[in-house]
C-alpha cells in the first residue's frame, strides 16, 4: 500500500458568512465543518493528517482539540496568499514518498469511498483531480481538456468568455505523488489578477513535465459542495439530514417526514421505530423495538427501551450521565428528563414534570406539574401534581428516598435528605422535613380557618 498524507485547507476567513467565527467552525449536524472532513479522512487510514489554519487559527486548533482530534498536525498560513501558498506551508511535515490528498475544510459531505477511488486513480504516479459538472459554474476553476487529457485549470477570475462556458469544474480535491507535488509547489508564482499562489497552476507544470493528469468526475454534486454563505450551509444541512433519514428508513425506521428530521450524533434503532416530525437527536441515542417518538421532541444521550412512548414536545438530555427510559414507559407531553434520570418499566412521567438524577421503579407515576431531583422512587408510587423534592440547601445536594407504594399528595414539598417509608401517604400541601414510618399518613400544614362576613378591601378607599 502507498503511504497517504492528507492536507486539509482550513485557513479561510469566509467573508460571505458575515460572522466572527472562522468558516470551518460553522456547524453542520452539530459538528464543525472541518470536523466532518477529518472524520471522513480517518476512514482512509492516512499516515498523517495536516490541517492548514490561518484566520482564527487559535480558535480552530482549540476547537478541534476540544473535539478530541489528536492525530492532526497543525501548520499556519499567515498571511493567506492563496491555495498554493496554503499547501506550501504543509510541505515541511509531508513525507517524501507516497501520495498527498488535498481537501478543503469547508466541504463537509465528501465521502471516503469517493476519496479512495481518487487515490486509486492517482495510483502513486499521476495527478488525479476530482471534478463535477455544474449548471452554473460561476466562481469555480474550469477543467480545460482535450479528450481525456487535462491540460489546465483556469480560475474563474482569469478565464476568458469561451473558458467560462465550460461546465466541468475542479472541486478543490486532488491526489498527487508527494515528490511531484513538492517540486511543482516550489515553482509556483503569483502572476495573476489576484496576486495569489494558485494550487491549480501545478496542472500546467505537470503537463509541461510530461506527467499524466487525469480527472475523476463525480455525479453526486452534494459531496463536493462547499460552504460560502449561511444559505449554502442551510442547504447542505438539509441534504445531510435527508441522507441520514433515508439510511434509517432503508433499515425499516418510519420517519413521518424526512425533510423535518435532524440527527446530530449517532442514532441506533430497533425494529418498528416511529419518529414524528421535527424531532432532533443529539449525542448517542438508542431506540429499542417499537419505540414511538412524538412530534417536536429533542432527545440527546439517551437509551429508550422497547415499547416506550415519548409524547410530543418532550426534552430528554442525558449529557454525560445519560438518561434511560424503561420498557413500555410513557414520557410527556411537555416533560423534561435531565442527566441521570432513569425510568423503570411502565413508568409514567407526564406534562410539565422534570426528572433529574433520579430513578423511578416499575409502575411509578408522576403525571403532571412536578419535580423529582436527586431522588430514588420505589415501585408503584403515585407522585401528585405540584409536588417537589427540595434537594438543594444552597450549598449541597441531598437525596430523597420514596419507598414502594407511597402516595405523595398534590403540592407537597419533600425537604431532602428525607426518607418516605413504604406504603406511606403524604397529605396534600404538606412540607415533610423528617423521615416518615412505613404505612403512615403524614400531614404537615396549618389548620384551616374561615372568617365569616369577610369584605375585601375596595379600590379608592370605597
Amino acid at each position: 500500500m502507498t503511504a497517504l498524507d492528507v492536507v486539509i485547507m482550513a485557513a479561510g476567513k469566509g467573508t460571505r458568512m458575515k460572522s466572527r467565527l472562522p468558516k470551518v467552525l460553522h456547524r453542520l449536524a452539530g459538528r464543525a465543518l472541518v470536523q466532518h472532513v477529518i472524520d471522513t479522512v480517518t476512514q482512509l487510514e492516512a499516515r498523517r493528517v495536516v490541517v492548514v489554519t490561518g484566520h482564527g487559527a487559535g480558535d480552530v486548533e482549540a476547537a478541534l482539540a476540544e473535539a478530541g482530534v489528536e492525530s492532526a498536525t497543525f501548520v499556519r498560513q499567515e498571511p493567506q496568499l492563496g491555495t498554493g501558498h496554503a499547501v506550501q506551508q504543509a510541505v515541511p511535515v509531508l513525507g517524501d514518498d507516497g501520495v498527498v490528498l488535498v481537501l478543503n475544510g469547508d466541504v463537509p459531505l465528501i465521502q471516503a469511498g469517493t476519496l479512495q477511488a481518487l487515490i486509486d486513480r492517482c495510483g502513486g504516479k499521476r495527478l488525479a483531480l476530482l471534478s463535477v459538472d455544474m449548471p452554473d459554474p460561476t466562481g469555480y476553476g474550469r477543467i480545460v481538456r482535450s479528450g481525456d487529457a487535462v491540460w489546465s485549470i483556469i480560475e474563474h477570475k482569469d478565464a476568458d468568455e469561451r473558458q467560462r462556458e465550460i461546465n466541468e469544474i475542479y472541486t478543490g480535491v486532488m491526489a498527487v505523488p508527494a515528490p511531484m507535488l513538492k517540486r511543482w509547489l516550489a515553482k509556483l508564482t503569483n502572476n495573476n489578477s489576484q496576486g495569489e499562489y494558485y494550487l491549480t497552476d501545478i496542472v500546467r507544470m505537470a503537463v509541461k513535465d510530461g506527467a499524466d493528469v487525469v480527472s475523476m468526475k463525480t455525479l453526486d454534486g452534494v459531496q463536493v459542495d462547499g460552504v460560502n454563505s449561511p444559505l449554502q450551509l442551510a442547504e447542505l444541512e438539509r441534504a445531510f439530514q435527508r441522507r441520514q433519514a433515508h439510511t434509517l428508513m432503508d433499515q425499516g425506521v418510519r420517519i413521518s417526514d424526512p425533510a423535518r428530521f435532524d440527527m446530530r450524533g449517532k442514532l441506533e434503532c430497533g425494529q418498528d421505530v416511529e419518529i414524528d416530525v421535527n424531532c432532533i437527536f443529539e449525542g448517542k441515542v438508542v431506540l429499542g423495538n417499537g419505540v414511538r417518538i412524538g412530534a417536536h421532541c429533542i432527545v440527546a444521550n439517551a437509551r429508550i427501551e422497547d415499547g416506550a412512548r415519548i409524547m410530543p414536545f418532550t426534552h430528554i438530555d442525558g449529557e454525560r450521565l445519560g438518561v434511560t427510559v424503561g420498557e413500555d414507559a410513557v414520557v410527556g407531553p411537555f416533560a423534561r428528563l435531565r442527566p441521570g434520570a432513569s425510568l423503570g418499566v411502565d413508568v409514567h412521567v407526564g406534562n410539565f414534570v422534570e426528572v433529574k438524577n433520579a430513578t423511578m421503579a416499575r409502575g411509578s407515576k408522576a403525571n403532571h406539574l412536578a419535580y423529582l431531583g436527586d431522588t430514588t422512587v420505589g415501585e408503584r408510587v403515585n407522585y401528585g401534581a405540584g409536588a417537589i423534592t427540595a434537594n438543594y440547601d444552597g450549598a449541597s445536594k441531598h437525596r430523597t428516598v420514596i419507598g414502594d407504594d407511597v402516595h405523595v399528595g398534590s403540592n407537597s414539598v419533600l425537604v431532602a435528605p428525607v426518607n418516605i417509608g413504604a406504603g406511606g401517604t403524604v397529605g396534600a400541601g404538606s412540607v415533610i422535613t423528617k423521615d416518615t414510618p412505613a404505612g403512615a399518613r403524614s400531614v404537615s400544614r396549618a389548620r384551616q380557618a374561615s372568617i365569616g362576613n369577610w369584605e375585601r378591601p375596595k379600590k379608592g378607599g370605597q
